[in-house]
């Protein structure tokens, strides 16, 4: 694959020079939900926000200060949160309900799965601070099992942005879509390669780099890891990855992840999850169907987290780029 190529990719997506360390911004993912949750708010009255005792770290307090009657602070109740929120839904209101993931949808399961997904209620779940990158509150406030627990739901949607301006699209689309969602998101601050001008859709995945010899198949922060790996790989091997940003989770863009395995003929999954269940497990069962080829996960693999930096622990859990280069040439080498 030509690097004119990749270039046209990645200006077909508005991608940022991802390659310019120095130049590149780092915001929190949960920014970006603030800001978009604002705006819905201001676009339709409807909207509402339920938050748990959480709303600076969630980036729900800015949407009290723009919108205060459309705010309601319940304490520490997870479980309420939910089954406040299916009430508002019922009588026509969009409620967004923030805290972090691990206690919502963690402690919420049950509410999650009856009162929102059995009777197709509009909520909308924000679960803040997932992942191990949420760094020192360790084992107990990382959210490393969500997605699974998610995602096995029906009727349930989950989205899991690259980095914080298109958690901002994100939050708006699932504002505008009618049915209950998951949008997971992180606390640390991490790399931006999306523009305001970068298209997003709900149930889309985005090919951020073409390549054709493993296809890098990732979503959340670690997307940014992903194309880092790639450039790398090309550079140091001649290897060119396909790096697809596959931010839905469920409803996955199964012609985006067929097509993928069709070109490159071996696929890598990342996420900052455990590899059972997660959006890894998602891309093998459809592959496992329509296209079988060799894939190998990058991910937790079926540990707890430990407190520690965010950089720190990303590369401990074999997330970082060294980590998925490794993985792309193991892949590869079981190309048939």
């Amino acid at each position: 694959m030509s690097n004119v190529n990749l270039v046209e990719s990645a200006t077909a997506m508005h991608l940022v020079d991802y390659t310019n360390a120095a130049a590149l911004e780092s915001v929190p993912t949960r920014n970006g939900f603030g800001q978009g949750l604002v705006e819905a708010g201001k676009r339709d009255r409807n909207v509402v926000a339920i938050c748990a005792d959480l709303s600076e770290s969630t980036r729900m307090l800015a949407f009290k200060e723009a919108c205060p009657e459309q705010y309601i602070e319940i304490g520490v109740a997870e479980q309420l949160l939910v089954a406040m929120a299916g009430g508002l839904a019922a009588v026509g209101k969009i409620p967004f309900i923030a805290s972090y993931a691990m206690f919502n949808p963690g402690r919420s399961w049950e509410q999650v799965r009856t009162i929102m997904c059995l009777n197709e209620t509009n909520v909308k779940i924000a679960g803040a601070h997932a992942g191990v990158s949420v760094g020192p509150d360790g084992a107990t406030h990382q959210a490393i099992e969500d997605i699974a627990i998610m995602r096995v739901i029906p009727h349930m949607t989950v989205v899991v942005p690259c980095d914080a301006v298109q958690t901002k699209k994100a939050t708006l689309a699932l504002a505008a879509m009618f049915g209950p969602a998951y949008l997971r998101f992180a606390r640390e601050k991490s790399a931006v390669v999306t523009t305001e001008e970068t298209p997003f859709e709900i149930g889309k995945a985005q090919v951020f780099r073409e390549g054709g010899d493993v296809a890098i198949i990732a979503c959340g922060i670690l997307v940014y890891n992903a194309l880092m790996a790639a450039a790398e790989l090309a550079k140091e091997d001649g290897i060119e990855c396909r790096v697809v940003n596959n931010h839905t989770v469920k409803p996955m863009d199964e012609p985006a992840i067929v097509a993928a395995a069709q070109t490159c003929r071996a696929v890598v999954t990342v996420e900052e999850h455990q590899v059972h269940g997660g959006m890894g497990s998602r891309v093998a069962e459809i592959l496992a169907q329509r296209y079988p080829v060799p894939i190998e996960f990058v991910g937790v693999d079926d540990r707890f987290g430990e407190s520690g930096e965010p950089t720190e622990l990303i590369e401990h859990y074999g997330m970082g780029t060294a980590a998925i280069k490794a993985t792309v040439r193991r892949a590869l080498s079981r190309k048939v």
